[in-house]
C-alpha cells in the first residue's frame, strides 16, 4: 500500500509542479494535469487514465530538459493503468520502477517550483 501512496504522490507532485511556468502553454497544461492528478487513487483506472491523458498533453509542451522525465512518468502511469487496480501489480511496479519514477517526479517538481513558481509538494 505504501507504493500506491508513492505513485499518487509522485503523480500529484509532477502535476502541480509545472502550473505557472513559462514556455508555450506548459504551465497552463501542467495546472490541468495537477488538477486531474490531485488525490489520485492508483487503483482507480478511470482516474489514472485521465491523469495519463493530461500528462501526455503536458509532455508535448514540456521544456526539452524535462522530456525524458515526462516520458518516465507517462510510462509508469501506463503501467499503472495496465494493472487495472490490482494492488499486487501496482506494488510490483512501485518496487521495480519507483526509484526511477521518484527521480523523474523530483526533476519535474523542481522545475515547476523554480520556473513556474508551483510547489508540487504542497499543491
Amino acid at each position: 500500500m505504501r507504493k500506491l501512496g508513492a505513485l499518487a504522490a509522485a503523480v500529484t507532485m509532477s502535476a502541480a509542479a509545472l502550473t505557472a511556468c513559462s514556455g508555450g502553454d506548459y504551465c497552463g497544461e501542467l495546472k490541468a494535469y495537477a488538477t486531474s492528478a490531485k488525490n489520485l487513487d492508483a487503483k482507480n483506472t478511470e482516474q489514472v487514465g485521465k491523469a495519463l491523458k493530461d500528462a501526455e498533453k503536458v509532455s508535448k509542451s514540456a521544456p526539452s530538459e524535462l522530456k525524458d522525465d515526462w516520458a518516465t512518468l507517462i510510462s509508469y502511469a501506463k503501467k499503472a493503468q495496465d494493472a487495472k487496480g490490482d494492488t499486487t501489480k501496482l506494488a510490483e511496479l512501485g518496487k521495480s520502477e519507483g526509484a526511477k519514477m521518484g527521480e523523474a517526479s523530483g526533476a519535474i517538481a523542481k522545475h515547476a517550483k523554480d520556473t513556474c513558481k508551483i510547489d508540487l509538494e504542497n499543491p
